[in-house]
């Protein structure tokens, strides 16, 4: 873990080395897209029994060393690199909602960011909302202010919450891998979010520990790398199965930018094995509990995005 965040090596991390100035939204909005494309959404030390924890600094260390991680490790970090260049951050506890029958609410499985201070024609308050942990989510920060939001082929909206009093509401685009998510007004602590880490890195029933998937935002759309299929969604749309352990690496490094050059051979054997394994299982399931294209359609998305 680094003992201090190295703020130059993050920039080079995200490939804005040298971005100087005071805190601006066009500046924000520079941090934000460089991060979703260059880190991406994964979690790996799940599936190679890795142990991690919801502290900055181990997160941003990680970043730096090539990895990504999910919600409580990029929003985690991230919000380090913004209080280090000056911007006014909070972080927020908040609920990823799986689909419309899941519970909403901030019930803890996502770390919410916002970024104050900022004020712009399309946001009087000058409070943006801002994430870089929700996978194949934002591209840009969004103004916190009730409306629709379109970042190139998706439609967001973000509103005030239903179901947390004075927090507010992020809906998904209908392609996306999860439903919503909820987050509350009050600044919170990283701690809040340890036990709910723990619970989603080792408990049986997380979808974390079922099926493996890696999501890399861009401006033209997503990728995603679920189970053993490459999905492609916005731009040139399409699904790929990988058949084989090199197939899989090398899609891992040429397309989410991930190497685990940390990983020994004989460790990368084993993932296959229970990458390969999982993959299966899960395709049984899918197949056993679709009786329709349209509940087919419904049970793909139903591993993705459980918290993080």
């Amino acid at each position: 873990m680094t003992r201090s965040l190295d703020v130059s090596a993050y920039l080079r991390r995200i490939g804005l080395d040298g971005l100087g100035g005071p805190p601006s939204v066009e500046s924000l909005v520079r941090l934000h897209r460089a991060h979703v494309e260059r880190v991406p959404y994964e979690y790996f030390h799940i599936w190679l029994e890795h142990p991690t924890s919801v502290e900055p600094l181990e997160s941003a260390g990680r970043i730096l060393s090539g990895r990504g991680g999910y919600c409580f490790h990029l929003n985690g970090a991230f919000s380090l690199l913004l209080a280090k260049l000056g911007y006014q951050v909070s972080r927020h506890v908040g609920g990823v909602q799986g689909s419309a029958d899941g519970p909403a609410g901030a019930t803890g499985n996502h770390l919410a960011l916002t970024v104050s201070g900022l004020p712009a024609e399309r946001c009087p308050d000058g409070v943006w909302f801002v994430d870089v942990g929700l996978g194949d989510a934002l591209h840009d920060p969004l103004p916190l202010v009730e409306g629709v939001h379109r970042q190139g082929p998706f439609e967001y909206r973000l509103r005030p919450s239903e179901a947390e009093p004075g927090g507010w509401r992020f809906d998904h685009d209908p392609r996306g891998s999860f439903f919503g998510m909820d987050f509350r007004a009050e600044a919170a602590e990283m701690s809040a979010f340890a036990v709910e880490h723990h619970e989603l890195s080792t408990s049986p029933q997380s979808s974390f520990r079922k099926v493996m998937s890696v999501q890399r935002r861009d401006v033209a759309g997503i990728d995603c790398l679920r189970g053993l299929s490459l999905i492609r969604i916005g731009s040139e749309e399409g699904t790929s199965a990988l058949s084989g352990r090199r197939d899989y690496f090398e899609a891992l490094a040429d397309v989410f930018g991930l190497t685990l050059e940390e990983v020994s051979a004989e460790r990368k054997d084993e993932l296959w094995r229970r990458l390969s394994d999982a993959n299966e299982k899960w395709l049984t399931s899918t197949v056993s509990t679709a009786s329709s294209a349209s509940s087919a359609s419904s049970a793909s998305r139903e591993p993705e995005h459980a918290g993080g």
